[in-house]
């Protein structure tokens, strides 16, 4: 309890008038309450009849824009894909008429006179041109007279140029020779003034023309001459024995497309061209998936990811199919697809959904903001009737709360002197004894006598807490000193030998109480010998760690002597048997590795099986043959088996406190789960590979009491060249 003036917090005092406070509050919450409630339902009720308002004026509203966009997506679709059809439908025409006429002449080249022919001639940049180029290799001499004969053609190609608005065609022959018709002979001319050569017969186009056997619309290339993106169009010419003559063709730009394109695009809409491979050939974007790129890194929209659109473009290119909404990555698309029929093309309409919605979002927003007006100036008048509401209120909880603090002090003043020699009360003095002051009577008198009685008792008792206080400070500093003894006693370093590269080891003990009776310890017998022993002394707490740290000191005395592990094993049995009144005993694993040849020899005194891992491979169970345990039988013998280490061998050691460690419901942690932590990464350090261990059997047990001490150790074989190399 606290005191703020006369008032003591926490008292009867402050109870009641808690009490008459927090009725009042409730009182006013219940007022407050139903009031909002009321003001809220009228509230919603304007809203979600505003809001049926608008859905019924929006959902019109969108219906007739929806109509509007597939009627005008539908007219602007079909009547561009007659037109774009159109264009590739003159130049076959064209193409065709090239390949009639040079088909005529090389059928019968006696009747047609030589033509005269001319190289490129940079003078005439920017005027139609006819010349001819040549492949690389190919002698002038040996086609001159073919040549002379389809130079007949050059009137025609200038004539089809100039009428259709062209400013290239072509007829290639199969030798390799071109006379072509453009507007840009200088781009045939070296720099030193060379001609450049032009091997027709390699070009896309002429192989996909030969292929085929008939016209062909090619897919998106770059354009030898310019460099800019085109589709060709191309046909083979054939003698009447089949033999091929050559190929004819004319570039269609897509730059001079897609001008036309664009301007049909209207309201926000887009169309794209796509090709009988799938692919996007005319596009008003170059980003996304409907960017223009060259044959060889453009991919087939027939088989996208997005299912929609390739089931749109695969159903347009066998009809004309209805107005679809797609997903993109900037949103719903509505979409149709129209063919056309000489190329064997499509094309594609596409108008974004936000874009047809954006009149219907307009039309929510504005009458959004009305209806906001309308609720705030509604709330404006409700705030000011319960405003009025709340200053009644106050002035309720005042009077009551004056009226509750008058009767409130008539109630409590015997318990305030009561509580006034309490505080008096110091460590000098401790005792509480009645007065005349407290006999009232009542219940205070009680309540004072009891105080009293309680008083006594508990100075009698503290003088007994004070004893066995000081007692069990004594235990707890001796338990301490115990466990830093203990601690001292076992291995602790990091690195263990850091002069030595040609292995690793570490060890660690966490006991169960201050003091534990597992115990483990690595030695060099001497430069080239290494003694490892860990053990499990049967029992916990005091005893157990007495009889560990003696058993310990006779068990690396007798090894430092020399022995082999099954010698030290029955050597320090035998030390054991001879004086052990407490009849306690101790399970031990020894080994001792031979640091220059990886031989490891070890035996088993009833300890838990070693885990050993292979190079490159993975902690296993070795199940080693185990004798009895140390201290249960004076004539007991040992067996010792050997390991051959190999270099970025391991040897993990433990006691039963990891397999048996136990989680709330009583299931043990197990050597399956320890294997799966010495697995989960193999190839680390000792030091990792005993903190990865310890966090698995943490994670397992999680708030659960540890019953036993958790030992472990972890020994890595570098080898001899190790210790070199790092010389």
């Amino acid at each position: 309890m606290k005191k703020l003036r006369k008032l003591v917090i926490g008292g009867i005092e402050s109870k009641v008038l808690t009490l008459v406070l927090v009725s009042m509050l409730v009182v006013a919450a219940v007022f407050i309450l139903s009031m909002l409630t009321q003001n809220k339902l009228l509230t919603d009720l304007t809203r979600d009849t505003s809001e049926r308002q608008v859905a019924s004026v929006t959902g019109t509203t969108a219906a007739v824009i929806d109509n509007v966009i597939v009627e005008n997506m539908d007219r602007i679709t079909q009547m561009e894909a007659m037109e774009t059809d159109e264009m590739f439908r003159d130049a076959a025409v064209r193409v065709q008429m090239v390949a009639d006429y040079a088909g005529k002449l090389l059928s019968d080249p006696d009747s047609a006179p030589q033509a005269p022919w001319h190289r490129p001639d940079a003078a005439h940049d920017g005027e139609l041109f006819v010349k001819v180029l040549f492949a690389d290799g190919l002698d002038e001499e040996t086609v001159s007279g073919r040549l002379g004969v389809i130079a007949n053609m050059s009137d025609m190609l200038l004539s089809l140029c100039s009428a259709y608005g062209t400013d290239n065609i072509w007829f290639t022959i199969d030798e390799g020779a071109t006379l072509m018709a453009d507007t840009v002979p200088g781009n045939w001319i070296n720099a030193d003034g060379s001609y450049i050569t032009y091997n027709a017969t390699e070009r896309y186009w002429y192989t996909q023309a030969v292929e085929t056997g008939g016209l062909i619309f090619t897919d998106v290339e770059y354009d030898r001459r310019t460099g800019d993106l085109c589709v060709t169009c191309a046909m083979p010419v054939y003698g009447p024995d089949g033999t091929l003559y050559g190929v004819a063709g004319e570039d269609l730009f897509l730059s001079d497309m897609q001008e036309r394109i664009i301007r049909a695009a209207e309201n926000g809409g887009s169309l794209v061209v796509i090709n009988q491979s799938g692919h996007v050939i005319i596009s008003p974007t170059d980003e996304g998936i409907f960017r223009v790129m060259n044959s060889s890194e453009a991919v087939d929209l027939r088989a996208s990811d997005n299912t929609e659109l390739a089931a749109l473009i695969s159903d347009a290119m066998q009809g004309k199919t209805d107005v679809r909404i797609v997903p993109l990555d900037d949103g719903n698309h509505y979409m149709i697809g129209v063919p056309m029929e000489t190329v064997g093309w499509t094309l594609i309409a596409s108008y974004r959904e936000a874009d047809a919605q954006q009149p219907v979002k307009q039309l929510q927003e504005d009458y959004h903001a009305i209806q906001e007006e309308a609720v705030v100036s509604y709330r404006s008048k409700i705030s000011q009737g319960t405003l009025l509401a709340l200053l009644i209120l106050a002035v309720l909880l005042i009077a009551m709360l004056t009226g509750a603090f008058i009767m409130s002090k008539r109630i409590v003043k015997p318990l305030n002197t009561i509580t006034r020699k309490i505080s008096e009360l110091s460590e000098t003095n401790l005792e509480f004894k009645m007065d005349d002051a407290y006999r009232t009577g009542d219940e205070v008198e009680e309540l004072a006598e009891s105080f009293a009685n309680v008083s006594h008792k508990t100075v009698e008792y503290l003088d007994t807490v004070k004893r066995v206080t000081a007692e069990k400070e004594r235990i707890g500093a001796e338990l301490t000193l115990a466990t830093q003894i203990q601690a001292a006693m076992l291995p602790h370093l990091v690195p263990a030998f850091p002069d030595r590269k040609d292995f690793d080891i570490l060890g660690s003990m966490d006991p169960a109480k201050e003091v534990g009776g597992d115990f483990y310890d690595y030695f060099l017998i001497d430069d080239d010998h290494l003694g490892l022993l860990i053990a499990d002394v049967s029992g916990k707490g005091v005893p157990a760690a007495l009889f560990m740290m003696a058993r310990k000191i006779i068990l690396q005395s007798v090894a430092m002597l020399g022995g082999s592990p099954a010698q030290i094993l029955t050597k320090t049995n035998e030390a054991i048997c001879s004086n052990n009144e407490a009849e306690m005993f101790v399970t031990v694993w020894v080994g001792i590795v031979e640091l220059s040849t990886g031989r490891m020899t070890c035996a088993n005194a009833g300890h838990e099986y070693p885990v050993f891992k292979r190079p490159d491979g993975k902690f296993e169970i070795y199940k080693d043959k185990h004798g009895f345990v140390i201290g249960g039988l004076k004539e007991a013998k040992y067996k010792e088996y050997e390991i051959q280490l190999e270099p970025g061998m391991k040897v993990f050691v433990y006691t039963d406190g990891v397999p048996e460690a136990t989680n709330a419901d009583k299931e043990l942690f197990g050597t399956e789960r320890m294997l799966e932590a010495l697995n989960r990464d193999p190839g680390s350090a000792p030091i990792d590979i005993l903190k990865g261990v310890r966090k698995a059997v943490d994670e397992f047990v999680q708030n659960a009491e540890q019953f036993d001490d958790i030992t472990m150790l972890c020994f890595e074989y570098k080898g001899p060249k190790a210790d070199k190399e790092e010389a």
